[in-house]
């Protein structure tokens, strides 16, 4: 690419510039918590039409993801507030999920960031307790502030858990890290106590499925097995920090630069493709790069048409090829391709395109690393 990435879901607005969007997988807890709530107000409040449960229960649904849209704005907020940028954030079927490009270079800002989502739902918590204490508004508005209260309160207290990746873990690790000066080792240590809550959170959950609480019991324990696999993910990403650590684009990356010429048809491209399996190729005029053409961007084209078209109708030009430099650490380039969900790089010296680095060439490294690792 750049290549453009998938939306993560409906987009329903803006909030300090960043972008709001449902997933799909929303529609499932919100239609839970509404018949949740309907179920409950009928119980507790049998005066009440159903015509009058339901709304409010469908109105605290809303409040409450709004609630949850408050706690990861609050993380955004302070990562605007230190320069890291912010992708998105998306409502899905476990809550809510900030988009931070960047990792906070610091503990203190860590410290920070982390805590401003549990800060947040605690704030509102007391506001919406102090609304059905002593607000006085009807017996609607204090039935729905007391369950908002209610469930404020938990989702703080929950996400002080401390393990990766709720908040609370996020928390350990700069602790840890602020102790041993270690980020990589606290990023480790966060991770395990992580999987350690998870797998208490399953067991947990099967005992109460056992003893009659089918709903509630297995709903804990897929929430379980979601952290457990987010934790799990959190140590391979603290391992791979580990592998890199330390190495330059120009210790890694390859110094045959693969090319076509920019009259080379699509379709001479794609056979070119799959006889070499290289992805991507600089596309040369003369004796001077035009651009950087891949298999994807073939894909743009209609397949009647790729031996009337040639690589230059579909090629990134040269002044936005996003480029790596020799002194760059392998890590930030693997970051920055993450982000951009960008497969390879030109590598720059002095405006000279003098290698290609690409995710294979750091799986490669990462495979050798864990080899050694087994073997040593």
């Amino acid at each position: 690419m750049p290549q453009q990435q998938r939306s993560p879901g409906l987009q329903i607005g803006h909030i300090f510039g960043i972008p709001i969007y449902l997933h799909p997988s929303w529609l499932i807890i919100f239609a839970l918590i509404t018949v949740m709530l309907g179920v409950q107000f009928t119980t507790q409040h049998p005066g009440w039409s159903p015509t009058e449960r339901w709304a409010l229960g469908i109105v605290t649904s809303l409040l409450f993801f709004a609630s949850v849209i408050f706690h990861e704005v609050s993380h955004s907020v302070v990562a605007l507030h230190y320069k890291l940028p912010v992708k998105s954030i998306t409502l899905f079927v476990f809550g809510g999920l900030s988009a931070i490009e960047k990792e906070p270079p610091s503990a203190g800002q860590e410290f920070k960031m982390a805590f401003a989502g549990p800060l947040s739902s605690f704030f509102l918590a007391g506001v919406f307790f102090v609304i059905w204490r002593f607000g006085h508004f009807g017996q609607f508005v204090g039935t729905m502030c007391y369950w908002l209260f209610e469930i404020n309160l938990i989702l703080a207290i929950f996400n002080l858990v401390p393990g990766f990746p709720l908040d609370g873990g996020r928390v350990l690790r700069a602790i840890v890290w602020g102790i041993n000066k270690d980020d990589r080792r606290a990023s480790k240590i966060a991770s395990a106590s992580g999987r350690f809550f998870a797998y208490l959170m399953i067991l947990y959950g099967i005992w109460l499925a056992l003893k009659g609480d089918w709903f509630g019991g297995l709903w804990l324990a897929f929430i379980g097995w979601f952290l457990l696999e987010a934790a799990k993910e959190t140590y391979v990403q603290a391992a791979l920090r580990d592998s890199l650590a330390g190495l330059r684009t120009g210790d890694v990356m390859a110094r045959e630069i693969p090319t076509v010429t920019r009259d080379t048809s699509i379709e001479e491209y794609v056979d070119q493709v799959l006889h070499t399996g290289r992805r991507s190729h600089i596309v040369v005029g003369g004796d001077r790069p035009s651009g950087l053409v891949s298999l994807q961007s073939a894909r743009h084209v209609p397949r009647e048409e790729w031996a009337n078209t040639s690589v230059q109708a579909v090629m990134v030009p040269m002044e936005k090829v996003q480029a790596a430099k020799p002194e760059e650490p392998v890590l930030e380039v693997l970051q920055r391709m993450q982000a951009s969900d960008v497969g390879q790089m030109p590598v720059l010296s002095d405006g000279h395109i003098v290698g290609m680095i690409g995710r294979d060439n750091i799986l490669q490294i990462l495979q050798t690393h864990l080899h050694a690792e087994h073997h040593a």
